[in-house]
């Protein structure tokens, strides 16, 4: 057995043990840094207990994916060495993120073309982090791989869908930790359940089809926490605000410019939140307004929805289409120009996301791998769809589009977007 040195106590998992290794990298400045970046961002508005932290959320990983390491060497499939990496890898997932979670990620991507996981492994490579990694005899180039599930690693490819697949250790805790903390009760799953029920079938990670409704559950609860939690309109309000607020001071406070680890880790959700908060007013109007979405955002004056079009089918053009910041710049301008307000105080939400746990490598989410033991011992793999029709009936995406505005403008802006919206499908009215 791997040798522990000490243990945290955890709201969810109770106590979790952990080695030297995993105590130098959790007192690191990168792994510290994460007590100051929340898991949901600003769903904390909305959920007022929603307070908790990435760090105890990757020290949850770390857990699960030491559960599933040592179910895995129960079956012969690795030793304590793997299981000591798949445990690194758990903690440092989430490394990468930057302030206000996902909503930096937005940021990220438009100016450097970036996600949290490439950052991630920017840090695992160039931060203390590699020092740590390599003074325990690992690499820090192997585990930057394995930390978000590319590691090139044929004979044990299993290893990476334990940080990325439809039921990976990621999943399983934010599912109950968010689901805790908010204070609701869709998240509730039996991860303990779900860990002993899975197996390597053809090198990839398959779920006993006995534990059927335990995977049920699963799908089901990641679908709730999407519409009750994560994309609830009001937590989304707040979102996108500090989305807009940091795109629009992007340059004035270099939020995404940083070339050193230690520029990076300097990024958190109090430290960006107080330069919004002490940015000069009268430089330009996009300034102005990025202060103004800060002290509203600060104050929980949050923004209105005025509109809002949910669509269940998945349809490729439409997402491509929604997607492209120039369509949805198009849309607002017009909304703008029937309700005559200012296209800066008017903003559209299209997070489209899976209802479902999905992986594109693992198939589409009605093609879960699922197994069923056979009498001579053997195992057949299935498919979970002919199982399950209420999994069959959850397959999909669920596309929402959202107009915000500030309270002032919320009747002006509700009726230009039923005019862009109501009478025409909104696709006839944009150039292309």
């Amino acid at each position: 057995m791997i040798k522990s040195i000490g243990e945290i106590r955890d709201p969810i998992h109770g106590y979790i043990f952990m080695t030297s290794v995993e105590k130098e990298l959790i007192d690191s400045q990168p792994g510290q840094r994460l007590r100051r970046i929340k898991q949901l961002s600003g769903a904390f508005l909305t959920y007022p207990g929603a307070e908790h932290s990435r760090f105890s959320h990757s020290l949850g990983v770390m857990h699960l994916a030491g559960l599933l390491g040592n179910h895995f060497m129960r079956m012969s499939y690795i030793d304590e060495v793997d299981i000591q990496k798949i445990r690194i890898a758990g903690l440092l997932h989430d490394i990468g993120h930057g302030p206000f979670s996902h909503m930096y990620e937005e940021i990220l991507g438009k100016y450097r073309n970036m996600t949290h996981e490439d950052v991630t492994q920017w840090l695992i490579k160039n931060s203390e982090l590699k020092e740590i990694l390599t003074k325990y005899g690992y690499s820090p180039q192997d585990l930057s791989k394995l930390a978000v599930g590319k590691l090139e690693k044929p004979d044990k490819s299993f290893l990476n869908q334990i940080i990325a697949s439809q039921f990976n250790a990621d999943t399983m805790d934010y599912l109950i930790r968010d689901s805790h903390f908010a204070g609701v009760e869709y998240g509730k799953i039996d991860v303990h359940r779900l860990i002993n029920s899975i197996d390597v079938f053809d090198k990839t990670l398959a779920m006993n089809i006995d534990a059927l409704y335990a995977l049920e559950a699963f799908v089901i609860a990641r679908y709730e926490m999407f519409k009750a939690v994560y994309f609830h309109r009001t937590v989304r309000a707040a979102e996108i605000m500090i989305v807009r607020a940091m795109d629009y001071a992007n340059d004035q406070l270099e939020l995404t410019s940083f070339q050193k680890p230690k520029d990076y880790l300097r990024l958190d959700d109090a430290n960006v939140l107080f330069r919004l908060l002490s940015l000069k007013p009268l430089r330009t109007k996009r300034i102005r307004i990025s202060r103004e979405l800060a002290e509203l955002y600060s104050n929980r004056k949050l923004l209105k929805c005025v509109h809002t079009t949910i669509i269940h089918h998945r349809n490729d053009f439409y997402i491509n289409l929604m997607s492209r910041d120039e369509i949805r710049t198009q849309i607002i301008e017009k909304i703008g120009e029937k309700s005559g307000v200012d296209p800066n105080y008017i903003l559209i939400d299209v997070p489209t996301v899976s209802s479902v746990p999905y992986y594109p490598l693992l198939g589409k989410p009605s093609e879960i791998p699922v197994f069923q033991n056979l009498p001579d011992g053997s195992k057949e793999r299935r498919k979970l769809s002919e199982y399950s029709p209420i999994i069959d009936a959850l397959i999909g995406y669920m596309d929402i589009i959202r107009i915000y505005t500030t309270p002032k403008f919320r009747n002006k802006v509700r009726k230009g977007a039923a005019e862009i919206f109501g009478k025409q499908p909104f696709s006839t009215k944009i150039t292309m």
